[in-house]
This record gives structure tokens, C-alpha cells and sequence, in this order.
């Protein structure tokens, strides 16, 4: 695979090129993924609160935000906006840890951990919690994100 370039203009005029590396962007990208799962672990016991961003309380999406605005990740308020801002599309089969999946008509949002589990903010009346990617999961499952990328 070739390595992308970039033509970069400097002041005097004179075009250099840059090679920009594949797999460092990608490095780069799991590193705050990998932030993000180990915040949204630290909130694990936190209460849901419809509309609260942390800390101390969450709702799915503000669980989302908060770990990724700590891993250097802006992301959008709700749950449709961040399915639709975040450019990187993730199957089912495609899930590494720290990418957004969505269910429940995407209307719910929990972040990948790994080994077939999520740690999300379930609904009023529950904490923030880990969960097994169960068949209710699959079957609501609209799609997958992975920010940073």
C-alpha cells in the first residue's frame, strides 16, 4: 500500500512533500479509544440522569461525550447527531473498543469494551453498568461509529 502524501506550500513559495503515515493515524486513533473505554470504566456505579453530561451523572449520549471530550474527541450532544457526525462506519463484526454502538432505533448509545460487552448508561433508575452485546443488542443493533478515526 502506498503511504498518502501531502504537497505543502511553505512561505517562500516552494512545495515540499510530506508523507503521512497510515499507521500512525490509526495508533493514534486506538490510544484515544483506549482513554475513553478507561473513563467510561471509571463512571461504572455513576446514576443516569436524563440530560447530564457528567460528572457524576450521565445519560447514554453524556457518557459517550464525556469520555471522548477526555480523550480529545468532540463529539455532538445526542445520539442521532453523533451517528451522523462521526464519518467512520462500523459493522457488527468490525467492533474494536471505544466505538460507538447504536440500538434501540438509535436511540441508545454505549461505547465497545471488548470480548462482546459495552459500558453504557442503561435508563432512569439504573447506573452506569457493563453489558454483554446480547441478542436483544444485535437485534436492535442500527450501526456502529468509531470517533477519532
Amino acid at each position: 500500500m502506498a503511504t498518502p502524501k501531502t504537497t505543502v506550500k511553505s512561505a517562500s513559495g516552494s512545495k515540499t512533500i510530506v508523507k503521512r503515515s497510515i499507521k500512525g493515524k490509526a495508533a493514534r486513533q486506538r490510544a484515544k479509544a483506549q482513554r475513553a473505554v478507561e473513563v467510561a470504566k471509571q463512571q461504572i456505579g455513576d446514576p443516569y440522569r436524563w440530560g447530564a453530561t457528567g460528572p457524576g451523572a450521565f445519560d447514554c449520549s453524556g457518557l459517550a461525550v464525556y469520555a471522548w471530550r477526555k480523550a480529545g474527541v468532540k463529539l455532538p450532544r445526542t445520539t442521532y447527531a453523533q451517528r451522523r457526525a462521526v464519518k467512520k462506519k462500523i459493522s457488527w463484526r468490525n467492533l474494536q473498543p471505544g466505538d460507538l454502538i447504536f440500538t434501540s432505533g438509535g436511540g441508545h448509545v454505549g461505547i465497545y469494551v471488548g470480548k462482546g460487552r459495552m459500558v453504557h448508561s442503561p435508563h432512569s433508575g439504573a447506573r452506569v453498568r457493563i453489558d454483554k452485546l446480547n441478542s436483544y443488542r444485535k437485534r436492535t443493533f442500527v450501526g456502529a461509529v468509531r470517533p477519532g478515526a
